[in-house]
């Protein structure tokens, strides 16, 4: 419920912030992506300079502004809750040894995933969730196409969210991640973090099912 409360909520603060975009380029004013732009647009209708929008769009605005910083508040004190509750679940902290998941997605897994023996194997997990190619059969002939988004969005939109992150610390650190390196040298970063994803979620379940922390290949612990 926490989690299905957040993504909602998050949702919910997306919209707000679309909307008073939306009104704000209709007078002219803009501000760039992401958490430092948000602070922009807050400013831009909750201080003096609000001042200088027209009346009625400032009180619009600042009506938008009003529900997203209530909504914004309800999404902090719902992540304060997830981090106690990972803090005292076993299951939860090894999942987090897995590098890409972090303190919300082992805390999903954790809750939603309760007898990873009902899965017969990790790719049946990654199938389960939806980060395993679909097949079509032709002429005796097997062809791979996009996953099959089937199953639990939540968590695949998670793994997905967690897989982009480590791609980009492979970027950053290629002598740390040699096997996404290759991958990365041959196909789309979109692509290779959904296959890394469906890497992640068979390595989720083998935590699950095993009752052990995630052991870092050889040459990751080398490095």
């Amino acid at each position: 419920m926490l989690h299905r409360t957040r993504d909602l909520l998050i949702g919910q603060r997306t919209q707000l912030i679309n909307a008073l975009r939306a009104h704000l380029a209709e007078l002219g004013l803009a501000a760039p992506q992401g958490r430092e732009g948000v602070h922009r647009l807050m400013v831009l209708v909750t201080q003096e300079r609000a001042a200088c929008l027209p009346r009625l769009a400032r009180f619009a605005c600042q009506a938008l502004a009003v529900q997203l910083k209530a909504v914004q508040g309800q999404i902090d004190a719902l992540e304060r809750r997830l981090c106690v509750e990972h803090r005292t679940n076993e299951t939860s902290r090894r999942l987090k040894t897995i590098p890409g998941i972090g303190v919300i997605g082992a805390t999903a897994i954790a809750a939603t995933v309760t007898d990873p023996k009902a899965f017969r194997s990790g790719r049946e997990f990654a199938a389960w969730i939806g980060l395993v190619p679909r097949q079509s059969s032709t002429g005796g002939k097997v062809r791979l196409a996009g996953i099959s988004k089937q199953g639990d969005r939540y968590l695949r939109r998670l793994f997905v969210i967690g897989a982009m992150a480590v791609v980009k610390q492979a970027r950053a650190h290629p002598d740390k991640h040699p096997w996404l390196i290759q991958l990365l040298a041959r196909r789309p970063a979109k692509v290779v973090a959904v296959a890394l994803a469906n890497k992640m979620a068979r390595t989720a379940w083998a935590v699950l099912a095993r009752g052990e922390s995630y052991r870092a290949p050889a040459f990751l612990s080398a490095a």
